[in-house]
């Protein structure tokens, strides 16, 4: 059916139907008749015809608006957040700087962050210290707070020299 029976069938104009076709609302077009004539893009014309998906999908999309209150250029970008990692991405930060989404855990943060490396084919980025340990250290290590390389032997002093002659 035609731009005109469907608007009808759905209770709505053919303009706003035109509308939401701009915003991506509408399934991609699988059937055309031909129009005579070009239209001031220089594209062929075509008269879009609505088969009972096409008319069942748009109707979806009005009975979301309706329910949640919404416009069909807010519908649109909804899909968009849901199709578009950027998007999404940049759509979650907002949310939980405004505190309406909790914070990433931090291993999930990390996780995400070594897959945007990936994807951009960046190298590796450090690796988060291991937390220091709490409890007796193991036997033969140094005592906390001494200077690196010199273990807890008797008298003190530098070791000794290997050399022979040292």
């Amino acid at each position: 059916m035609r731009i005109t029976e469907a608007a009808q069938r759905l209770g709505t104009s053919p303009r706003m139907l035109r509308y939401r076709d701009l915003l991506g609302l509408l399934p991609p077009v699988r059937e055309t008749t031909p129009a005579p004539g070009r239209a001031p893009s220089g594209l062929p014309r075509g008269h879009r015809r609505f088969g009972d998906d096409d008319l069942a999908a748009v109707a979806h999309a009005l009975g979301i608006e309706q329910r949640y209150d919404i416009s069909p250029a807010s519908l649109a970008f909804g899909l968009k957040v849901l199709t578009e990692p950027g998007i999404r991405a940049d759509v979650a930060e907002l949310g939980r700087r405004l505190g309406r989404i909790a914070p990433l855990p931090a291993r999930a943060l990390d996780f995400e962050q070594e897959r945007a490396r990936r994807l951009l084919r960046l190298p590796a980025g450090p690796r988060p210290a291991a937390a220091p340990r709490s409890g007796p250290a193991p036997a033969g290590s140094p005592p906390a707070g001494s200077p690196p390389g010199r273990g807890s032997r008797r008298g003190g002093g530098p070791p000794p020299d290997p050399r022979p002659g040292g």
